[in-house]
């Protein structure tokens, strides 16, 4: 199984208790490599400009149930692209009361583990009071 969830740099880049660069594998890596991909926008990576996801895009758009059902979409597409040790199951936004933020809730399953998993990302928007 670790041969195929693979190991490498800790995200974000630090150091362990021994002062060596700190590695991660297992479940923690997909994680950190899920919050890698929705993290970066489309065109961040000068050599990988498809890598990403969609929602940076829609940090200006109406906190409604548009915006939700969209940011479910560009989430579910990415990480079906771009992370193929899952398997997503459900990607669900909603809006946080008086907040600004779309909490996006992703359950999955390790594709070695068939373990079901979840995963919440905030997306903070600005809404229509900078519009």
């Amino acid at each position: 199984m670790a041969d195929f969830l693979g190991r490498g740099l800790a995200f974000p880049v630090s150091t362990d208790r021994t002062g060596s660069i700190a590695l991660t594998d297992g479940p923690a890596r997909i994680e950190q490599s899920m919050r890698i991909i929705l993290g970066t926008s489309y065109g961040e990576r000068p050599m990988r400009p498809e890598f990403g996801c969609g929602v940076h895009d829609l940090v200006f758009a109406p906190a409604d149930a548009r915006l939700a059902a969209r940011v479910e979409e560009e989430v579910r597409a990415s990480l079906t692209r771009w992370e193929p040790r899952i398997d997503v199951r459900s990607v669900n936004a909603g809006l946080a009361p008086d907040s600004g933020t779309l909490v996006v809730s992703i359950d999955y399953v390790l594709r070695t583990e068939n373990s079901p998993r979840n995963l919440v990302f905030p997306f903070y928007t600005l809404g229509e009071e900078l519009q």
